[in-house]
């Protein structure tokens, strides 16, 4: 597994890549659809955790997005703003 962060102009782009056994062509279209799970795959779960991610991401200004390509893995990537923080802080207490 590859983690990596690239940093653009106006966003950063976050992705994590496997070699595994990919996904099927006819079922990336489906994979953010809430409780939707790809069969024969023999993995249990509610199918809600990358609809649920999308959302949290999209609610951030983000987008997450996937490519696979079957017997070679897939990479799942999501961007956000950069934004930059200036950050005024209240005057501390004064030690006398």
């Amino acid at each position: 597994m590859t983690v990596e962060a690239v940093p653009e102009e106006s966003f950063v782009r976050i992705s994590v890549r496997d070699t595994g056994p990919g996904i099927p062509a006819e079922s990336l279209p489906h994979l953010f659809h809430p409780f939707w799970q790809v069969e024969g795959t023999g993995k249990k779960g509610t199918g809600l955790g990358l609809t649920i991610s999308r959302g949290i991401v999209q609610a951030h200004g983000g987008v997450l997005a996937v490519e696979s390509e079957e017997g070679r893995g897939s990479t799942f990537s999501f961007t956000l703003p950069r934004i930059s923080l200036s950050v005024e802080r209240a005057p501390g207490p004064q030690v006398h």
